[in-house]
């Protein structure tokens, strides 16, 4: 661990996904404390200790505004032993809408009332509260379309207390129909290489695949692009850890996200390994199709779940209902 200690600021707007991103950080090591009020959280994080910190700070705390939160991460930036940083968390106010409308909640700043344009009018007074705190943050992530398994694995990319030394790479691959990774930092389109889609035999395949991977490669710009493509990143990437960037995505995109974009990715996080960089890889695409598939063939008892379970989400790999703080 660093000589510094980490402490994330967790805010943002209610049904965004707070709560699960603090039981994450739990999960990692991390002190959580869920909405104290500003006065006690700073002077428990001065208190000492090694242990990092984690606080969800939001609308519901006693005596909250915007101004408030960063005069506080400010401070404790120019405190020695102290490495703060502000996790915004967000989704489209549609997604909050539906959220509370599953959890039947009421939103902590509705006027009355738990559905409808009342929760229209919470979201709309607590975004116009959280002020300037989405632009001042370290990291924003928008879980509108993040299923809970891609939310917990981003969370702990990022905020996993290792040795504090060097700046973790995340490589993914993922197909340009369905939008650009909401996380990334540097995106590369690859659908100028030719296409194993239009082959009939290889269609059914992806880029893990040994035929596919040649088919990709006999392209006469496949070779150069490469090598264009590593000359670009292999000096970029020290100048980010440099400059104390801790975590870096690199995403590269095709038509399908199945074929050329996964074979560039497992290509790229082998050469970004061999170099010593620690590289997370994963296919947007193929991760979402194996998560549907598998909810597609789960077997059905035809019995009400037990209680404490959780119902099946109407939306496979999404976040349950407790997923409104």
């Amino acid at each position: 661990m660093s000589a510094s200690r980490p402490v994330v600021m967790v805010t943002g707007l209610s049904g965004a996904g707070k709560s699960s991103i603090l039981r994450v950080l739990e999960d990692l090591g991390f002190e959580s404390i869920d909405n104290p009020p500003l006065s006690v959280l700073e002077e428990v994080v001065r208190e000492g200790g090694t242990m990092p910190i984690a606080a969800g700070v939001d609308a519901r705390t006693r005596g909250f505004d915007s101004e408030g939160l960063l005069g506080l991460l400010q401070r404790l930036r120019e405190s020695a032993g102290i490495a703060p940083q502000l996790l915004y968390v967000t989704a489209e106010a549609p997604v909050l809408l539906r959220r509370f409308s599953e959890t039947r909640r009421r939103h902590p700043l509705a006027p009355g009332g738990s559905l409808g344009s009342r929760v229209a009018d919470g979201i709309a007074r607590e975004e116009a509260l959280l002020g300037g705190l989405r632009d001042a943050a370290d990291l924003v992530i928008d879980t509108t379309d993040l299923p809970l398994p891609d939310l917990r694995r981003l969370v702990e990319r990022r905020f996993r207390v290792l040795d504090g030394h060097g700046m973790a790479v995340s490589v993914m691959s993922f197909a340009y129909p369905r939008g650009l990774p909401r996380e990334a930092d540097l995106v590369l389109d690859v659908r100028f290489l030719r296409n194993p889609h239009y082959d009939p035999l290889l269609r059914p395949h992806t880029g893990h695949n040994a035929a596919v991977a040649a088919y990709i490669k006999a392209d006469a710009e496949f070779g150069p692009f490469w090598q264009r493509m590593t000359a670009l990143l292999d000096p970029l990437l020290p100048r980010y850890a440099a400059e104390g960037k801790k975590y870096l995505t690199v995403a590269l995109g095709c038509t399908g996200g199945k074929h050329r974009s996964v074979l560039l990715a497992e290509l790229l996080s082998a050469h970004l390994t061999a170099q010593g960089w620690r590289v997370d890889l994963s296919h947007r695409e193929l991760d979402a199709a194996g998560r549907h598939a598998a909810a597609a063939n789960a077997p059905s008892t035809g019995q009400d779940a037990p209680t404490g379970a959780q119902a099946p989400s109407t939306y496979p790999g999404r976040e349950a209902p407790p997923c409104t703080a």
